[in-house]
Formats: structure tokens, C-alpha cells, sequence
């Protein structure tokens, strides 16, 4: 074999930049019709010559794949954490947001909803909230510093940093919904297209118009970090010859426009908005007002029950407030029939495009139903792997104290008082706000709510997740609020599968922590 032959068919492997990326997408399917190298297909791809593909391809036959292809960039900025929370839940997402344990939150401003003769209420409510934060946050830092000594060894810059962190721990606790965040994600063009269509069909001004900004952020030029570099060069070349800066500067300085096809037709999703409507009207009707049971703070549900009796159940959580058992008692006790029609709600209005509802990622082995606080829930929402089904904020199931073994106590600390007296006022503005007889200020209420509220999800996961969540999770270095969940994930594996329980690498959440150790 002659060294020519040898290298046309050894494999070749490169990295590429540069592309825009539906013009990668287009590239990357060419590979399922054409004999063409990549880079031989990027020579020759036009954005024009990708729009017609995509059109045809993504648009008229429904691949959909291709739109994995492309991968998008956001900086999302000044959003409210409830806004970020509906962002992000995705199970196709990658990103990060800003973090309330490094970072203080009382700079971050907040979104205020629009509430007309309402507003100075609402206003009031979360500076008071804020006020809170600041005072919880200076006591229990003060409690600390005089609980644990600074080693000779440790610098007292690392010393105050690591105090600090922990004293926000807490402070976060008294965080609103309605604070202001950022956060960056990745996400491929179809996760774009059904995260848009998502957004705007939420209940809430701020996510719809979230949406609409997402779409218009894919279809505009984006921002370019070389573009003030790109202009001196292209100016200094032009110096020397002006034709050659002329063709530099369309090269370089070009408006990149990253998914303008492929997100075009993202609109809101009447799929999901008339199967909620009606799935809530089915959900009170079946349990008539019942009370809401007690429930612990994680529940693995058994595996009993048949299929059907799931789907059922699943379809109707995201749209009560009832615990997964007490529900699933009351769809267990209906005629095959009922059950058919409840099933029957959930893929009612589908559409044509319109991927099932995820209560339908059904049959998954272990079942969790989990009540905590909002703020450790936003840790455990980043578990892709996981299949969730998430109920609405709401004061019914109280609130959440921070306790972490081996730190001072609110109490220890002498800002118990205060931390509930913070809590109650936050919650009576919820209350007045939801039962106003208004609309927007009812919706708007759940922006009131602190992190500290407790909120219901269910978790579906294999028995690998289980046991990754709960190892990840109980780490030392984790936030007390979720490390205390992941224990009781553990526990209630362990008791339902005892041959198990040694796989588990885990951390007793019970046993005091070195507070100086992160």
C-alpha cells in the first residue's frame, strides 16, 4: 500500500470552530447522503443552502435530529430564580447558574410583576424578605466565628470565605422567588425549539416573555467576543489595501445568525396548555377537596401498581398538590374505564409535533415523592437523568428550617424569632396576594414565596441514579437541605432492598461536619 493510499483511509479526526451552527447541522446530516469530508462539505455549504435543507428536512419530514446538531450559547441575565427554575427544566440542558452559597444575593435586585395598585405591596413584602436575608445571614456568621475557632494554619482570608459561605446556607432560606439571577446554557437547537414553546405557554408574563427573548436571541446576530479585535484588523488591513480590508471585514465582522430556521416556528403549545387546564379540573374533581395527607420528606413508592394506574396518577401530580400516594389511592379506586379516560386527557390535544407529556415516562423502577424546600430542590433539579414531574409553589406544606448538624442553631444563634417572624409576614402576603380576586396578583403571589417553602416533586430513576444521587448528594460538602434528602433516598433503598444497601458509598448526614472543610 503506497503512502497516499495509507492516508486516504486512515481515520481522521478534528475538531472544528468557525461554523455557524446551522451550517454545522447541515453538514453533520450530509454525512447520511453524502460521500463528502466534513470539510469538504463546510466549502461548499451556504447559510441559504442550509435554510432550504432545513426546511425540507426538519421542517417537512420531521427530523428532528438534525436540530441536535446544533449547539447554542445563551448568557440569560436579571431573570427571577422562579423564571431560571422554569428555564431550566429541561431534561436535555447543560449550564450554570449563579450560586446562592458564594454569592450575595441582596445586589441581585428582583423581578417585579406587573400588579397595577398591588405593586407597593408586593415591593414591601420582598424588601422585607431581603431585610431578613441581611440580618440572618450577619447572625449566623456571627454564631459561627464564635462557635469555631480560626487554625493557626488557615489564613484568615480562607477562614471569613468559608464562614461566609456557610452563613449563606442559611440566608438563603429567606431568598423570594422573585430575586433576580443569571445563568449560561448550551442546549441543542430541539431542546431550544421545545424550551421556547414551553415558556410561552407559561401562566407567568415574565417566562412567556422569556421565551419570546430566547426565540429572538437565535434568529438576531448573536454577540461576538472577537468582533472589537476583528475591527481593528480589518481596519488595519484596509489601511494597506482597501479591497483586501473590504473582504475582510465581510469575512470577519459577518452577523451570525445561530439558529434562525430551526427555532422559527416555536410558538406557544396549546398541547400542553388545554392537558393542564383539564388534568387540574380532573385532579380536584377526583379528590373533591380532600385534605392533603401527611406525607414524609421522601417517599419511595412501591411498585405495585399496574400500568395504567401510574400513567393516571402521573398525569394528574403536576397539576394538584397532593402527595403521589394519596392520589394514586383515589385513582385506584376507579373503574378501568375512568382510569382509560383520565389517560385518555393526557394525549387528548396532542399535535402532530407534539412529544407526549412527561407523566407518560412511566414503568421507571424507583419512584421518589419528595417534599423539601424549594431552595435544596433547585439542587436536585439539575438530576437529568431523572424523569420529574413538579407541582406548583404554594404555602400549604409549610416551610423549612435550616439545621445542619454540628452549626449553630437559628435558636444557638438567637435569630429564631426573627427567621419565622420573616417567614409568617412572607406567607401572609401570599396568602392576600393569591386570594385578591385579581388575576395577575393571584399568579403573581408564588413570586412572594421564600426558598424556604416546601415544595412536592416526583423523581423517577433506575437504580443506578438512586444510588448516584445518593452518594453525590449526602457529600460533606453539599448544602444540609439536600444532603438530609439523599440520606432518606438511601434509607428508604436500603429498607425496600437490603442486598443493596452496601453499594451505596454513603455519608451519614447525622454526624457533625467539619464546618471549615468544604
Amino acid at each position: 500500500m503506497s503512502e497516499t493510499e495509507k492516508k486516504t483511509t486512515a481515520t481522521d479526526v478534528y475538531a472544528i470552530h468557525g461554523a455557524d451552527p446551522e451550517v454545522l447541522a447541515y453538514a453533520m446530516a450530509k454525512y447520511s447522503r453524502s460521500a463528502l469530508t466534513m470539510k469538504e462539505s463546510l466549502a461548499e455549504i451556504s447559510a441559504q443552502r442550509a435554510e432550504q435543507f432545513l426546511n425540507t428536512f426538519y421542517f417537512q419530514y420531521g427530523h428532528r435530529s438534525i436540530a441536535d446538531l446544533a449547539h447554542i450559547p445563551f448568557a440569560v441575565e436579571r431573570l427571577s430564580l422562579l423564571a431560571a427554575i422554569e428555564l431550566v427544566d429541561e431534561q436535555r440542558w447543560d449550564g450554570q447558574e449563579r450560586s446562592t452559597r458564594y454569592q450575595n444575593f441582596r445586589t441581585s435586585g428582583w423581578h417585579t410583576p406587573d400588579l397595577g395598585a398591588r405593586t407597593p405591596e408586593f415591593t414591601a413584602a420582598i424588601e422585607g424578605l431581603f431585610d431578613a436575608y441581611d440580618r440572618i445571614g450577619a447572625g449566623m456568621l456571627v454564631a459561627l466565628k464564635g462557635a469555631i475557632a480560626r487554625p493557626e494554619e488557615m489564613k484568615a482570608e480562607a477562614y471569613e470565605r468559608t464562614l461566609k459561605a456557610r452563613a449563606f446556607d442559611a440566608a438563603r432560606y429567606l431568598l423570594p422567588l422573585a430575586t433576580n439571577t443569571s445563568l449560561g446554557q448550551i442546549v441543542n437547537a430541539r431542546t431550544l425549539e421545545t424550551q421556547v414553546s414551553r415558556l410561552l405557554t407559561s401562566p407567568f408574563a415574565e417566562v412567556r416573555e422569556l421565551g419570546e427573548k430566547l426565540r429572538l436571541a437565535a434568529t438576531e446576530p448573536a454577540w461576538n467576543v472577537h468582533q472589537s479585535a476583528a475591527k481593528v484588523l480589518c481596519e488595519e488591513i484596509g489601511s494597506v489595501d482597501a479591497a483586501c480590508g473590504e473582504r475582510a471585514t465581510e469575512a470577519l465582522l459577518r452577523p451570525v445568525k445561530t439558529a434562525p430556521t430551526l427555532v422559527k416556528y416555536a410558538v406557544r403549545n396549546e398541547y400542553l396548555a388545554e392537558s393542564r387546564r383539564e388534568l387540574a379540573a380532573a385532579a380536584a374533581e377526583l379528590m373533591g377537596g380532600a385534605a392533603i395527607a401527611p406525607a414524609p420528606v421522601v417517599d419511595l413508592i412501591d411498585d405495585v401498581e399496574s400500568l395504567e394506574v401510574e400513567l393516571a396518577t402521573s398525569l394528574l401530580y403536576p397539576n394538584c398538590h397532593y402527595p403521589y400516594r394519596q392520589l394514586r389511592e383515589q385513582v385506584g379506586a376507579l373503574t378501568a374505564a375512568r382510569r382509560d379516560e383520565l389517560i385518555a386527557l393526557g394525549a387528548k390535544h396532542r399535535g402532530r409535533h407534539d412529544e407526549l407529556l412527561r407523566a407518560f415516562s412511566a414503568g421507571r423502577g424507583f419512584r421518589f415523592d419528595i417534599l423539601m424546600d424549594i431552595g435544596g430542590f433547585r439542587d436536585m433539579h439539575r438530576h437529568r437523568r431523572t424523569t420529574q414531574l413538579l407541582q406548583g409553589y404554594t404555602d400549604a406544606h409549610g416551610y423549612e428550617e435550616p439545621v445542619c448538624p454540628g452549626q449553630p442553631t437559628l435558636a444557638e444563634a438567637g435569630i429564631e424569632a426573627e427567621y419565622k417572624a420573616a417567614m409568617e409576614a412572607a406567607f401572609a402576603s401570599y396568602r392576600t396576594l393569591r386570594d385578591s380576586g385579581v388575576q395577575e396578583a393571584a399568579q403573581s403571589a408564588q413570586y412572594c414565596l421564600p426558598l424556604a417553602t416546601r415544595c412536592r416533586g416526583m423523581f423517577k430513576m433506575d437504580f443506578a441514579e438512586a444510588l448516584y444521587i445518593s452518594e453525590l448528594r449526602s457529600g460533606v460538602a453539599g448544602h444540609f437541605s439536600y444532603r438530609r434528602v439523599a440520606w432518606e433516598m438511601y434509607r428508604a433503598v436500603a429498607a425496600r432492598h437490603p442486598a443493596l444497601a452496601h453499594l451505596f458509598r454513603i455519608e451519614d448526614v447525622n454526624v457533625p461536619v467539619d464546618l471549615l472543610k468544604r
